[in-house]
């Protein structure tokens, strides 16, 4: 069985086979977490900085966002509303050295969308292929440019409502956008032509209870980005969603494998990506939701032959974490337990250390070294080491950041609820 991607292929296979692409380079950061979508890259990036200390540039950014910004081809692509009901809805872009705005591209929709105080507008983030980029922007469609800001197509895909708004980001694979729709009323993913836009295929996710909520009031939804797992020789595209795990075949779409178990007594909800640990897929539900770990290589309802544990209760998770070495990294949304090394196979935590604040972002890794934002805009740079907690730097830039840092080039970019910055000399 070979199933570990990053392990297996070289680099520019990965970036290939992954993304689908022919004009990225090996510096950029195309994606939500990355080249490979998994938090990992290489190269180098800033150990120390601070507001006034090692700040290459910073612009203002119209509104806050949870939305993370890319890096390709020496342009810095990032997501915000123009104004607080979040009719008007934008991608910046900007030069990557200079800070400098090369242009915005504003669609509207004629309604405000209800959303939480927490999750802004605009909170998803783009992806590239090196010659187009594409944009969720939920109700108000999904939208494809080149890499001058000119429309290539867009795609009404309906009416997305939640309390609690909207944030998954599209992925791009084998010349496909990838998407996992909601949450709403209707929820599916569906993978579209990068070139066309039109559908290649679609699967709904039917789900019980009210938009917001399930038959006893507590809520659900799910918020995840897909992942790609290679198993057997095929790709897979893993989906958490609000009651159970799927994984579709990448080019058909059809089910390949499911998993119950995310349903808890305090909703049915997902956050965090699904980590990809060597044969295993590991995952944690939202608002306190149970852990799991599954084994890939089965078909069908997988949750008695396949599961390997289900944990009932987990910190609150919302980044995602990082497969490393036989070890998973994993950043809390819960201050007292902010970071945790935990054994895949067991999902028990081999160590915990508390943060300056709650991790809304996702772990990233460059150079040995992890890097995850709290939502006090403090970055803490550690040491991986599953014999304990290593801390090379705590960074702080004072403004509040809900998002995942983006490495390019040596230059580290952070997207506060204020400012785009660039990080490093």
């Amino acid at each position: 069985m070979k199933i570990d991607v990053v392990k297996t292929m070289t680099w520019t296979t990965v970036l290939s086979t992954l993304l689908g692409a022919q004009c990225l380079f090996a510096s950029d950061w195309p994606g939500f977490r990355g080249p490979r979508g998994n938090g990992i890259v290489e190269g180098t990036a800033p150990v120390e900085w601070n507001a006034e200390e090692n700040i290459a540039w910073k612009v203002a950014l119209p509104q806050p966002s949870n939305g993370s910004p890319i890096v390709v081809g020496g342009r810095v692509l990032v997501t915000s509303a123009e104004d607080t009901a979040g009719k008007q809805r934008s991608t910046y872009c900007f030069d990557a050295k200079t800070g400098e705005q090369l242009w915005v591209k504003t669609v509207e929709i004629d309604q405000e969308l209800p959303h939480h105080k927490t999750n802004p507008h605009c909170s998803s983030t783009p992806v590239s292929d090196g010659k187009r980029v594409v944009v969720w922007h939920a109700s108000a469609g999904l939208h494809c440019y080149d890499m001058d800001g000119n429309e290539v197509w867009q795609r009404d895909l309906g009416e997305f409502r939640h309390m609690w708004g909207y944030g998954t980001s599209p992925i791009i694979h084998h010349g496909k956008v990838i998407l996992n729709t909601g949450p709403g009323e209707k929820s599916f993913v569906t993978a579209l032509d990068l070139e066309t836009g039109k559908t290649i295929w679609r699967q709904d996710e039917v789900e019980a209870g009210t938009i917001n909520q399930r038959e006893d009031k507590a809520p659900h939804g799910s918020w995840t980005t897909p992942v790609v797992a290679q198993v057997d020789g095929k790709d897979q595209i893993v989906v958490i969603h609000p009651k159970r795990v799927v994984a579709y075949d990448a080019e058909s779409g059809e089910i390949v494998w499911s998993c119950d178990g995310l349903r808890h007594k305090r909703g049915d909800l997902a956050y965090s990506s699904p980590v990809i640990a060597g044969d295993l897929c590991y995952v944690i539900g939202g608002y306190k939701g149970p852990s799991m770990a599954i084994r890939m290589n089965g078909s069908g309802n997988v949750t008695e032959s396949h599961r390997l544990f289900r944990k009932e209760e987990s910190p609150q998770s919302i980044g995602s974490g990082v497969f490393l070495d036989g070890s998973i990294y994993f950043p809390f949304a819960d201050a007292a337990k902010g970071l945790q090394c935990i054994d895949p196979k067991t999902g028990e935590a081999r160590w915990s250390q508390r943060t300056p604040a709650a991790q809304w972002g996702s772990l990233v890794l460059c150079d040995g070294r992890f890097y995850v934002t709290g939502q006090d805009g403090t970055t803490v740079v550690f040491k991986p080491s599953p014999a304990g907690y290593e801390e090379l730097a705590k960074n702080e830039l004072g403004e509040t950041c809900n998002g995942t840092p983006a490495i390019s080039d040596g230059h580290l970019y952070i997207r506060t609820v204020e400012h785009l910055y660039c990080i490093g000399k």
